[in-house]
């Protein structure tokens, strides 16, 4: 845009003045626009005299809005409590963020102002990354349905590490058995589903007698339960059972001896779930508690009930699983994540791979 001077006003506001002609007395002729950013201006001023880019198009959609119309379409395909997740880090995050702004007016630099104010806040660069990904589907939507400008596509996700997980060493994992051993009751149960079989505490939860098949010495793995945001409702939140966490999750793993024994000790109905003998499934997070209470009266450290899976996972690649048989049983789509988010070496693991060194002389 030509003749255009931008500025930053006494009144806090934008300015974009742009000057186009001369009146019949000869002065040059100007209009202004304005806005609470310089973007915002500059953008009233390309909508007013139709300055639209060649691929482009110029529209007052706020980001709040392309983020609701991107939720409804999307929430036809995807499961509710991954709907549940979107709404939720939509409401929380993007929204209080981006959410007045027009779609044509958002700039790369305030994604990545966003992004350091998360993780200056505290959030992981994985939950940050989260958030990031759904601003780029729905930008990406809003380039096809309206073609905004996409700023989203090229942003650098902030750097993610590898999970810190607290697992248990052998000897306390060994102090763990022999308690659940002495301690039978559906907890203990619940323990053994995640740190023998490797089950998600979601899969465990869902779990009911009709999935075990005890002839084939089978266990099917085919829903998840989960405590979900409730829109519509008098309640905050409820619990929901759906389909697992992903086509791979959806499995059958083959039941060990030890759980064998283990589950014929509690075998009741077949249409009742195992783990609270009902016709409801045990909550998550009510399993979640359970578990904490039992290592402190075992006195074993505090540790997540998700680290039981990631125990299962380090001690199948010490008894010599190969990588592509464990990521199966785990419901993982690809070894790489295997690899890169379950496999733990304890100091004592690499120092026996050290002494396989042979030197010779």
């Amino acid at each position: 845009m030509k003749n255009k001077s931008v500025y930053y006003r006494r009144d806090g506001r934008w300015e974009c003045r742009i000057s186009f002609g001369k009146d019949e007395n000869g002065r040059r002729k100007y209009r202004s626009f304005y806005g609470k950013t310089r973007e915002e201006a500059e953008f009233h001023a390309e909508l007013a005299l139709g300055n639209e880019k060649k691929d482009t198009i110029l529209t007052e959609m706020t980001v709040r809005e392309l983020i609701l119309e991107w939720l409804f379409v999307t929430s036809t395909r995807i499961k509710e409590s991954t709907m549940a997740n979107y709404l939720m880090k939509a409401e929380k995050h993007l929204i209080p963020a981006f959410g007045d702004m027009q779609c044509c007016t958002l700039r790369s630099r305030d994604v990545y102002v966003f992004i350091e104010s998360k993780l200056k806040s505290g959030l992981s660069p994985r939950y940050v990354t989260d958030i990031i990904v759904i601003l780029k589907s729905v930008f990406r939507y809003g380039s096809q349905e309206y073609h905004i400008h996409n700023v989203i596509d090229g942003i650098v996700m902030p750097k993610k590490g590898k999970p810190d997980v607290k697992i248990l060493s052998a000897n306390e994992q060994k102090k763990l058995e022999t308690y659940i051993a002495e301690n039978q009751n559906l907890t203990a149960l619940g323990i053994s589903f995640s740190m023998y079989m490797g089950l998600r505490i979601g899969e465990a939860c869902a779990l009911k007698w009709s999935d075990i098949d005890f002839e084939k010495r089978i266990l099917t793995v085919s829903h998840t339960v989960q405590r979900i945001q409730a829109k519509n409702s008098s309640k905050k939140t409820k619990l929901v059972l759906s389909e697992p966490k992903s086509i791979s999750s959806r499995r059958e793993i083959p039941i060990p001896e030890r759980m064998l024994e283990i589950m014929r000790t509690f075998k009741n109905s077949d249409s009742l779930y195992v783990l609270s003998n009902s016709h409801k499934p045990v909550e998550p997070r009510v399993m979640q508690y359970r578990f904490a209470k039992l290592l402190k009266n075992a006195g074993l450290p505090s540790v997540h009930f998700h680290s039981l899976r990631h125990l299962f996972a380090t001690n199948c690649i010490a008894l010599g699983f190969d990588v592509k048989t464990l990521s199966e049983l785990l419901g993982h789509s690809s070894v790489e994540v295997t690899l890169n988010r379950y496999v733990h070496s304890s100091m004592e693991r690499k120092r026996v791979c050290m002494n396989l060194i042979d030197i010779s002389a």
